[in-house]
């Protein structure tokens, strides 16, 4: 006699997009997507994914759940905040309601994915394919150990919350989606499609280099929240473009020892132009350097620690994580090390003061 385990068993090891590939006529049927966690990201992606999608449900509590029921989403290009995009959205009370889901994306902070994903894999066992959107690599160890099914998602472009259901974004995408052996090609084309109905998507085979390539823009995070960036004057910007630049080269030579290659995420300074900030005279690389400057906006990190006025953060997932590369291949990565431990005690205090940006070359010289 047939067991209710392994009747679940049978149904979590059914691909869903066997049951969803074309039939004689061409056509597909619907996918059901779920997006758990509606913060930034989530948010915005879906929340333009949504303007053309109808079956594209969210998730998340407190007050941006309430928000989303209330009043849906808007978003907001920056360079125009007057004309505000605003789309009602399907929202989900909890993880039962999406046990037909088709896909799920984790739009969550890797500080949450671990028991985010314990959830989702509890309630909804190994059947949906999984999005996973996150900064940095650590996703990649996390999702396999709950999901067989996944697709690692890297963001390229830059967004804040102004409040719970209103968004600004300096541009729309690009995203890159790939999978660790190049496996699900099927399942991410569907994907694609859907995704690119609201923001540029493409499909890369060398997802690891992508995490990595944009893993090193992410390193500012620590140094932008340390400062302030947004929040308090850059006193000396001189100093600012010697620790920013050293800080991203630092990284380029590491990820690069690490046998990683380029790719190029749209929008994002590349290997060179980092390598000319960090090594040509300010005369010269001052306006480079600047003009890229103009393009950050409050980082992920910054509106956990400042604006939310929280402890916890990305640092270990993204610093922490270079630094051991660093150590494995045998570079001392004084800037990141520097950077690393100023922000682990200042975040840690229970008010956390933005320094100036002088404070920060000085432990950066007298460090070891």
């Amino acid at each position: 006699m047939t067991s209710i385990k392994d009747v679940q068993k049978f149904v979590s090891s059914i691909d869903p997009w066997a049951l969803v590939r074309p039939g004689k006529d061409g056509k597909r049927p619907t996918l059901k997507l779920v997006v758990v966690g509606a913060g930034v990201i989530g948010g915005s992606v879906g929340a333009w994914i949504a303007e053309h999608y109808d079956h594209i449900y969210f998730l998340d509590q407190g007050p941006v759940a309430q928000a989303l029921k209330e009043k849906g989403l808007a978003t907001y290009w920056a360079e125009e905040p007057e004309k505000k995009t605003a789309v009602k959205l399907n929202v989900l009370d909890n993880l039962d309601q999406a046990r037909d889901a088709d896909v799920v994306v984790l739009a969550v902070k890797n500080y949450s994915l671990e028991t985010v994903a314990q959830l989702v894999q509890k309630k909804l066992g190994d059947r949906p394919v999984i999005v996973a959107m996150q900064n940095g690599l650590e996703n990649q160890m996390v999702l396999p150990k709950y999901f067989s099914k996944v697709i690692y998602c890297v963001i390229s472009f830059n967004a804040w919350m102004d409040e719970p259901g209103l968004i600004g974004y300096q541009k729309k995408g690009p995203l890159h989606f790939g999978t660790l052996h190049n496996e699900l090609q099927t399942e991410m084309e569907d994907m694609a499609k859907i995704f690119n109905l609201g923001v540029e998507t493409h499909i890369t085979h060398h997802i690891a280099d992508a995490a990595h390539c944009k893993l090193i823009i992410n390193l500012t995070n620590s140094l932008t929240t340390l400062i302030g960036l947004k929040y308090k004057n850059i006193t000396d910007r001189a100093v600012f473009q010697k620790l920013m630049t050293n800080l991203t080269w630092e990284g380029v030579q590491i990820v690069k020892a690490a046998g990683y290659r380029e790719i190029r995420l749209g929008g994002m300074p590349s290997w060179n132009i980092i390598w000319i900030g960090a090594h040509l005279p300010r005369a010269i690389s001052k306006g480079l350097f600047e003009k890229n400057v103009k393009k950050l906006v409050l980082s992920s990190m910054a509106q956990d620690i400042i604006q939310r006025g929280g402890h916890t953060s990305e640092l270990e997932s993204l610093n922490g994580y270079l630094l051991q590369l660093a150590e494995r291949h045998g570079l001392p990565a004084p800037f990141n090390r520097a950077v690393y431990e100023l922000s682990k005690r200042e975040f840690a205090k229970p008010k956390f003061e933005p320094l100036d940006v002088k404070e920060v070359w000085e432990y950066v010289k007298k460090r070891p």
